[in-house]
């Protein structure tokens, strides 16, 4: 399974510097224009594919009262939450550190009605507090989908579907969803006569694959070694059906495990009808690190990025800690571990228009009249007004354009005597300026600010 996550990087891709490691939090970032608008494109891609589904996004809040969502929180996570005092009330406020619980308890304040099943997305950031030395951010950008209300097979591949989908749809190329079944490692766990708290250590080892601090668990609960060793072996059993044979061969007959391996080849059955045998890996040991977890669970890993992309997995409980039981699943994907397990090409480029407007500093009222006229067209639109110092005007928006990487430039006030007249200058070589071009590499025409929009258009389907 996956390694230790890369190290936070900037928007560049280099890791940070001694000096910005001074001046930024640990585990925190600071996404810069270029990577901000990628990352942003990725988000609105995948909160598309979740509505084509039919999962309406939800905004939650960023504070939670500590002493509500708690009831949803392992007491691990609720000990690594950022926690301030309420002002007003005196009540200790804690940063979201899981939306999932949010939801959970949204839903049995009835706020987001009672017709289910419920589909919801969102996008968020959530904040955990992790030892520097885990390497691991304490901002966590996340897009996710929650299925509420739907408790069979065809839900749980649905959510599963879901999520192939919008990886699929943000261009992610190769990846394996790990699916696995919480019951039934936790039903080994009861055979062999752990106890609670032994347990509870045994399913935090197991979530992080660390098979030598799971052997001493078991050794200091005192299993036996032939019951250790079924315990270990589990978390190494990955594969395709065969899994499901020596899953049942440990199961013994007994009811829970046969449960747990039925549903789990259920839903394998219908992910591998739908077409999607070679991207689903069963993993017997696959087990979360939130003890919500009771059902059908599930990571995405991809080649280059050394932990999983994301995950999720049925929660029939949880909703119950805050009122009623309501059956439910889920996923959420980590938006910087996608966005760098990519590797495309900056595909937000847009496709429309890009203008920069100049004119001489004397002339505000024209260039943000102008600008303004294109921006309620809908044309990305900047403007700039500039002292040329005696140079020639349109020499100077040529060098502004170059600075702003952007090719249209259009130039207000060139002939003060014909003020209802702009040039409006293209690169002649399409739509990239590359070099230092002077104005000689730039298609120029004259244009009346009356048709203006009209001729950019016209230049737009010319050249798409």
């Amino acid at each position: 399974m996956a390694s230790a996550p890369p190290v936070r990087r900037t928007s560049s891709g280099q890791p940070p510097s001694l000096r910005e490691q001074s001046l930024v939090p640990v585990g925190m970032a600071t996404i810069l224009p270029e990577a901000a608008r990628q990352v942003r494109h990725l988000e609105a891609e995948l909160l598309a594919s979740c509505h084509r589904f039919g999962y309406d996004e939800i905004i939650l809040p960023t504070f939670e009262y500590l002493d509500v969502l708690a009831p949803g929180l392992e007491p691990t996570l609720v000990e690594n939450s950022y926690k301030i005092v309420d002002r007003t009330t005196g009540r200790i406020l804690l940063l979201r550190p899981d939306v999932t619980a949010q939801i959970a308890r949204s839903v049995a304040m009835g706020m987001v009605g009672t017709r289910f099943p419920l589909r919801l997305s969102y996008r968020a950031t959530v904040f955990r507090y992790e030892p520097e030395h885990a390497g691991r951010d304490r901002e966590i950008f996340q897009v996710g989908a929650e299925l509420i209300g739907a408790d069979d097979a065809s839900a749980d591949s649905e959510i599963i579907i879901l999520l192939i989908e919008c990886l699929r749809q943000v261009g992610l190329r190769s990846f394996k969803i790990s699916l696995g079944h919480v019951g039934f490692f936790k039903g080994l766990l009861i055979r062999a006569g752990l106890s609670p708290e032994g347990q509870k250590r045994a399913e935090h080892a197991a979530a992080r694959r660390d098979l030598p601090r799971l052997g001493e668990i078991l050794s200091q609960e005192r299993v036996t070694k032939r019951s250790a060793h079924r315990i270990l072996d589990v978390l190494e059993l990955c594969g395709q059906a065969e899994v499901l044979s020596k899953g049942r061969t440990l199961a013994k007959g007994e009811r829970p495990l046969v449960q747990a391996l039925d549903r789990l080849e259920n839903v394998y059955q219908l992910l591998c009808a739908t077409g999607f045998q070679e991207t689903v890996l069963l993993d017997l040991g696959e087990f979360r690190g939130f003890d919500y977890y009771d059902g059908i669970v599930f990571d995405v890993f991809t080649e280059g990025i050394g932990v999983e992309l994301g995950g999720g997995g049925r929660y029939d409980q949880l909703i119950g800690r805050f009122g009623r039981n309501l059956p439910s699943t889920g996923f959420a994907l980590t938006v910087d571990r996608l966005f760098r397990g990519l590797s495309l090409p900056d595909r937000t480029k847009s496709v429309g228009l890009n203008v920069l407007v100049v004119a001489h500093q004397g002339l505000s009222t024209q260039l943000v009249s102008v600008a303004q006229r294109l921006r309620q067209a809908g044309i990305r639109t900047v403007q700039q007004a500039v002292d040329p110092s005696g140079r020639d005007l349109v020499d100077v928006a040529v060098e502004a354009g170059l600075e702003a990487n952007i090719g249209t430039i259009i130039v207000v006030g060139v002939d003060r005597s014909k003020p209802e007249q702009v040039v409006v200058l293209h690169p002649r070589d399409g739509r990239r300026i590359s070099g230092s071009p002077g104005r000689a590499h730039f298609r120029k025409r004259t244009v009346s600010t009356a048709s203006l929009i009209a001729s950019l258009r016209a230049d737009l389907e010319g050249t798409v």
